[in-house]
């Protein structure tokens, strides 16, 4: 088994989460999760993504329909369970949402993350890996980007929320020498798990690019809504770093590994593909590999945005041992199967067992 055995993950029902339990279980790792489906889909039964999660795996997840804000609750849990780590993906997560409702997200994002902490130490769980954001990094001063890149200059409050909590991070490490935290700065997540059984099915109208264009390759919207065609890039759409899924989840399970082994208060890593690619870029590569035609719509660009960023990647590399592995076409392949096999999404009901509050 590992070390670090049981490993409690926060937002564990979402998109990257229900990914990242999956390789965790297949790690030897225990789970424990917990989602008040903020930004996941959930029944009276617990969480669809975390069933098939069970099905993929052949293992059992213990589940909690919980909210990092309240903690009482949170620390239920802990009184419960023996956590040797937390995965905390748990956070309020749309640019555009986060610029019409910022105490919101000052709210959820900071509160939540403070909750938990004082939890953890609570119960002498001082290991963490936290679910961070390129978005802390703000207009890239040169690309790639590296972990020295200076950070605090954001565009949205989004990343402003990730940046405040990367600074808490740091002054609870400098004070307490117990901790054990790696940040993870996300680049942009796509794709879904290769069975199709699992995938990202939005609860917002703020969602990301790949859904969208994949609705509309279905049929179900008319047009892709395109934010900028006048950016400094070669085709004057944005340019982003777009990372499969179940890479960024084996990063979470390297980070894990790096703990376990070494005690080194805070690290902060990049994990992206080293790779800009344009908005239109992916679409062409989407509409090829699934034989699709998506009409796009240019409208003004999003309060929040930025221009361009990729990822230098070789940190992660060099000290957790990863690097990706799937190319953009597996990561449009891959999201087509999912988004085809499940077009409505996660049934919304469902009478396969799940274990909630322990009990199955």
């Amino acid at each position: 088994m590992p070390k670090l055995k049981t490993v409690l993950v926060t937002g564990g029902a979402g998109y990257i989460g229900s990914h990242c339990v999956v390789d965790l279980l297949q790690a030897g790792h225990e789970v424990v999760a917990i989602d008040n489906f903020a930004n996941a889909v959930g029944d009276e039964e617990g969480s669809p993504a975390l069933r098939r999660a069970e099905t993929i795996t052949g293992k059992n997840i213990t589940f909690y329909k919980a909210d990092v804000l309240d903690k009482a609750q949170i620390m239920k849990i802990f009184d419960r369970h023996s956590i040797d780590c937390v995965i905390h993906f748990a956070a309020l997560k749309a640019v555009g949402e986060s610029m019409q409702q910022p105490l919101l997200y000052y709210q959820n994002n900071l509160l939540g993350m403070l909750n938990l902490l004082e939890v953890m130490r609570s119960h002498n769980c001082y290991q963490m890996v936290f679910s961070s954001s390129c978005t802390v990094y703000g207009e890239p001063e040169y690309l790639p980007i590296t972990e020295t890149h200076p950070t605090g200059k954001i565009t949205n409050v989004y990343g402003r929320t990730k940046y405040f909590i990367e600074e808490m991070l740091k002054d609870l490490s400098a004070a307490d020498e117990k901790w054990n935290i790696i940040s993870l700065r996300y680049f942009n997540p796509v794709g879904a798990h290769p069975s199709g059984m699992i995938g990202e099915d939005p609860t917002k109208e703020f969602t990301n690019l790949m859904p969208f264009m994949a609705q509309v390759a279905l049929g179900k919207k008319p047009v892709l809504t395109v934010f900028g065609s006048d950016y400094n890039t070669p085709d004057g759409t944005g340019v982003r770093d777009y990372i499969h899924v179940m890479d960024l989840a084996s990063g979470h399970v390297a980070a894990l590994n790096l703990l376990s082994n070494n005690h080194i208060r805070l690290k902060v890593y990049n994990l992206g593909t080293g790779k800009g690619v344009s908005v239109k870029e992916l679409v062409n590569v989407f509409e090829k590999v699934t034989n699709t035609k998506i009409p796009l719509k240019y409208v003004e660009r999003r309060l929040g945005d930025i221009t361009a960023m990729w990822a230098d990647a070789t940190l992660a590399k060099e000290e957790l041992g990863w690097t990706t592995r799937y190319s953009v076409e597996e990561m449009c392949t891959d999201f087509w199967r999912w988004q085809t096999m499940n077009p409505d999404g996660y049934p919304k009901k469902s009478k396969t067992s799940v274990i909630v509050n322990g009990k199955s």
